[in-house]
């Protein structure tokens, strides 16, 4: 028979040891933590630039039949989302947006796929870029957008993931079996 270990203790196996042992940070190194799991280093889940990948762009269009958004369309949202809080965060008026959030996925085309790939990758290097430079009270007025933003971006990653899999495109080397 096989023992269930109480919830905590799989909490504790879940973390990876050199996170439980890791003192408290900065705000700023929190921060850019989150965005750097969501960007570019494979911690606790995969990242953006590894789920995007090595995807053709006849890959990045294809849809499970089900109504569910293409690879493509979850990267398009994410650079379209990022990058009009990118502009919010420099004091910069955002693109012109319906308010429809239909449009910032459907407005994906297959042709574009590596531009949007490169895209991706830029806008999360310039947030990464304004966490570095901004003063504390920036940071600290705008934390919480920041939050939203790697959760964000991490439950889109999540959904790329679940798609290349379903698709058979997936190499569980990247770090998910």
């Amino acid at each position: 028979m096989i023992k269930r270990l109480p919830f905590f203790a799989l909490l504790l196996l879940a973390v990876p040891v050199f996170a439980q042992d890791k003192k408290p940070t900065t705000l700023r190194e929190v921060l850019l933590a989150e965005l750097k799991s969501t960007h570019g280093v494979a911690e606790w889940f995969v990242p953006a630039n590894t789920a995007v990948k090595g995807l053709t762009a006849e890959q990045a269009n294809w849809t499970d039949g089900k109504g569910n958004h293409s690879v493509g369309q979850l990267a398009y949202h994410l650079v379209f989302w990022n990058r009009r809080n990118l502009q919010v965060l420099k004091g910069e008026k955002p693109e012109k947006f319906s308010g429809n959030n239909d449009e910032t996925f459907d407005k994906f085309d297959a042709k574009s796929w590596s531009e949007t790939v490169q895209q991706l990758d830029d806008v999360l290097k310039e947030l990464e870029k304004w966490v570095e430079s901004a003063d504390e009270a920036k940071l600290k007025e705008n934390a919480q957008v920041f939050t939203h933003i790697s959760t964000h971006n991490a439950y889109h990653i999540g959904q790329i993931i679940y798609l290349r899999k379903e698709q058979g495109s997936w190499d569980p080397k990247n770090g998910v079996s």
